[in-house]
């Protein structure tokens, strides 16, 4: 039996032992994924493979091909395979945040520390647990994840949930989950997302080059998501004056409620923003430019990145946090 399959027999064992707790959730919902898997190249070969499902499978091998090749990611068997959850989201990510503090709740696992969110399989228990936090008063927000990386433990799919969109889109998700494969710090989403959006999007500004037409519709949609971006880290900003200033907690209600309509309004957004909507925001962009400027110090060469990123990752945090702000200067 090798590695995987042992991996996911362990897997299958442990969701019949640990029924109706979280842990036990999890574990059903990664073997059901992993037992979903099809290769690609097998269903690329297929007669009867919808020719659009097809274009969109060979499109994510070339995009996994230039990861390997161009970008220096991990070159292994994950994204080789292809998996139809049949529904819209791989996951759903839980945020909460206290109702005057853009201070994110946490969830400590097993192996991988404390992270800034609780995910689910299932979107009705993303739903209960974020009542469950409103009920203790916190601001809570449930956002649909189209992919995650499993930091190498397995051989990560494609997913149907990561092919909904154009070229671009499935290349930075691949890009975006293998730099998870590469550093991951315990304990620390913010250093890990960043890294993971600045792969993704350095990735896919090489990855077009050679592809006016995509690149240009990948700039504008950059460009949109910048602006929207902007707004949000505006607002982020201002209320972390108004929740630290002297004034009283019915004030700071008041100002709040019209900094986040604001929002809504401006940004044109569909739902309710609150605390716990802002924190994905800041936790997945606020070291973007930070590691920027640290390819750029070498040169570009990604070898030369992925050993300084993991020296970074070694650091305490309050040590790690004062480096990258250096660098972001």
């Amino acid at each position: 039996m090798d590695a995987g399959l042992a991996r996911a027999a362990l897997l299958a064992l442990a969701a019949v032992l640990l029924p109706g707790c979280y842990y036990g959730h999890l574990i059903g919902g990664q073997y059901d994924l992993l037992a979903r898997r099809e290769p690609i190249e097998r269903l690329v070969a297929r007669p009867d493979t919808d020719p659009v499902l097809r274009a969109r499978l060979e499109r994510a091998l070339a995009a996994r091909r230039f990861a390997v090749a161009e970008l220096g990611l991990p070159d292994n068997r994950s994204y080789t395979t292809y998996a139809d959850l049949g529904r819209p989201y791989a996951v759903w990510n839980v945020f909460a945040a206290p109702e005057l503090s853009l201070e994110a709740h946490e969830w400590c696992y097993l192996m991988v520390g404390c992270l800034a969110y609780r995910g689910y399989y299932d979107h009705a228990r993303a739903e209960a647990e974020a009542g469950e936090l409103r009920g203790e008063g916190l601001d809570a927000f449930v956002a649909g994840i189209p992919a995650y990386s499993t930091l190498g433990w397995f051989d990560d799919p494609v997913l149907n949930t990561m092919l909904g969109a154009d070229d671009a889109d499935i290349a930075g998700s691949i890009f975006h989950e293998l730099a998870h494969q590469v550093v991951f710090a315990d304990g620390d989403t913010a250093f890990n997302e960043s890294f993971a959006t600045f792969v993704e999007q350095e990735g896919l500004r090489r990855y077009l080059r050679d592809a006016p037409e995509l690149a240009q519709a990948a700039a504008a949609r950059q460009q949109r998501e910048s602006g929207r971006l902007a707004l949000i880290a505006s607002a982020r900003a201002r209320l972390e004056a108004v929740y630290a200033s002297d004034a009283p907690d019915a004030d700071k209600r008041e100002r709040k409620r019209a900094e986040l309509e604001q929002l809504r309004r401006e940004a044109g957004l569909a739902v309710e923003p609150n605390n716990a909507f802002l924190l994905p925001f800041g936790l997945y962009h606020r070291w973007v430019s930070a590691f920027g400027a640290l390819l750029g110090a070498q040169r570009g060469e990604w070898r030369l990145f992925y050993a300084e990123v993991r020296k970074l990752a070694e650091l305490d945090a309050e040590e790690r946090t004062r480096r990258l702000e250096g660098l972001g200067r």
